[in-house]
């Protein structure tokens, strides 16, 4: 397979956002349809949807993304650029990473960053030194075969919080893995 220059999405974000949640980068599903995790198979909408009480799965995209600000949660990606063939991480190559301070700015509350499986969880001390509470996650993609309420379980955790402040219900920086999960 052929690697080709791949750009992912701008982020999700509102000056109300207090979560941020990063993925890696989207997948050829996902860059197809221009929606964050837009794979069928994909967990990301189910899980949010549980955490947060709203049918996320069965409204359109817009929706979803509303809800999601709603919340105080906002969504981008790690990479920013990369060359890829086909989905998997492990397949990114010459990556570019996001600039971040473009996120900090505008959300001025932000006090959370959850990461959406190891290889975005490899930025998560970056946020961490800055004093932002981080948890990396179990990934979301269909190629992590943790059962999901394993999953369900660590990202509870991760988004938990007092009322619709969307505020932290902890002050402490965690982390959250699923037990055995692969990405």
């Amino acid at each position: 397979m052929i690697s080709v220059e791949l750009r992912g999405f701008p982020p999700v974000i509102d000056r109300h956002v207090a979560t941020l949640i990063l993925g890696s980068f989207p997948s050829e599903t996902s860059l197809a349809k221009s929606q964050y995790y837009g794979h069928p198979q994909n967990q990301f909408w189910r899980l949010v949807g549980r955490v947060i009480a709203a049918p996320l799965v069965t409204m359109p995209y817009e929706s979803r993304i509303e809800v999601l600000l709603a919340h105080h949660i906002g969504l981008w990606d790690v990479i920013g650029r990369c060359e890829r063939a086909g989905s998997l991480d492990s397949a990114i190559r010459n990556a570019t990473r996001n600039r971040f301070r473009r996120v900090t700015n505008i959300a001025g509350g932000l006090r959370r960053v959850c990461f959406n499986g190891k290889t975005a969880g490899g930025f998560e001390t970056l946020f961490a030194e800055r004093g932002y509470e981080t948890f990396v996650l179990p990934s979301s993609s269909p190629a992590n075969t943790t059962a999901f309420p394993l999953k369900l379980r660590a990202w509870r955790r991760a988004l938990a919080t007092t009322g619709d402040s969307g505020k932290a219900n902890t002050g402490h920086r965690s982390r959250v893995t699923g037990h055995g999960y692969q990405c």
